[in-house]
């Protein structure tokens, strides 16, 4: 196709995305910024081999900026005299990470394409590239994000799924966001890679009194095996795998950690336990991890969708830690 057809067809485009408002598409910087998608794969290459759980928590990133707000970049953004940081929540307190990364990137597509590629399209764009270094599924990433003018601290501690929640209360959370339950298992997929803390667990191990209590829905000698380096007391910060075969490695391996009554969180063995419907789920995924892969990619898409701005709302951060000046 002639450059002329090519720049017409996204200047139609673009007129449909102010139309619609929320309309994003793979194509978006072919034209502004051809070079865009290649420089977040690169960063993002170099900062997995550097250490392999930033994989996971450019994943995460991604996850808990799009269940606050929507995908806005909020979660980005530092305390200032107006903004108030997501970055102190509780689900992202002392476990959000990878911001360095983030900013890496930024700064290489301002040389680039100055003020051009969203912070919110960065990490659209590193979470599935972070998904494919680890031997996960690819997909198109639809792009066209704008980034956030304020960020939301009740909304980040009221929204995100956490760990000791409910099946109920996270079937709640995602529903409001527009996923449904089939979402909710594919997505808890990622818990394939990655770590958690002592903190985000230890209610499985000890009562209310400190005391050690059997929980039936942990293989027990996998129980003991926690318990040893996550005390009654203390060691908040110590880090476990989610998915002890293969901790580095996006594979189907979580689900069937799940049948063998390993998996770390509540949120994740309740998926197994508490519903016939997310049970089956698991049971399909753990066998079948071509369907998985295919399923963690559409919901990966649909997350991905979660009231974006777009159009003329919002801005393109020159710095993804504050708004612009």
């Amino acid at each position: 196709m002639a450059r002329s057809s090519i720049t017409m067809l996204m200047v139609l485009i673009s007129i449909l995305t102010l139309a619609n408002g929320s309309y994003l598409y793979p194509q978006f910087y072919d034209i502004s910024c051809p070079q865009a998608k290649h420089i977040v794969r690169c960063v993002v290459e170099k900062a997995v081999a550097k250490e392999a759980r930033m994989a996971a928590s450019l994943l995460r990133l991604h996850f808990h900026d799009c269940f606050v707000k929507g995908c806005d970049a909020s979660i980005l953004l530092d305390n200032s005299g107006t903004i108030v940081s997501e970055k102190g929540s509780v689900p992202n307190r002392n476990s959000a990470r990878g911001f360095e990364v983030i900013d890496e990137i930024k700064a290489a597509l301002e040389e680039a394409c100055p003020q051009t590629v969203s912070c919110a399209d960065i990490m659209a764009l590193a979470a599935r590239d972070s998904t494919v270094l680890t031997g996960g599924p690819s997909w198109e990433v639809p792009l066209g994000r704008r980034d956030s003018l304020g960020a939301s601290l009740s909304g980040s501690n009221q929204n995100i799924p956490a760990p000791n929640n409910t099946l109920q209360t996270i079937l709640t959370k995602f529903k409001l966001k527009g996923l449904d339950i089939v979402d909710f298992v594919a997505l808890s997929g990622s818990h394939t890679i990655g770590n958690a803390r002592c903190t985000s667990f230890r209610q499985r191990l000890y009562n209310n009194m400190g005391m050690v209590h059997p929980d039936f829905s942990l293989d027990q000698s996998y129980d003991v095996e926690l318990r040893q380096n996550c005390p009654r007391s203390g060691g908040d910060q110590n880090l476990f795998v989610l998915d002890p075969v293969s901790p580095t490695k996006f594979d189907n391996g979580y689900y069937k950690n799940l049948i063998a009554k390993r998996g770390l969180l509540s949120s994740d063995e309740i998926l197994f336990t508490q519903s016939q419907q997310t049970m089956e789920f698991v049971k399909q995924y753990a066998e079948n991890q071509e369907l998985f892969f295919q399923q963690f990619a559409k919901s990966m898409v649909k997350m991905g969708n979660i009231t974006p701005l777009t159009g003329e709302c919002g801005q393109i951060r020159k710095t993804c830690r504050k708004v612009n000046g």
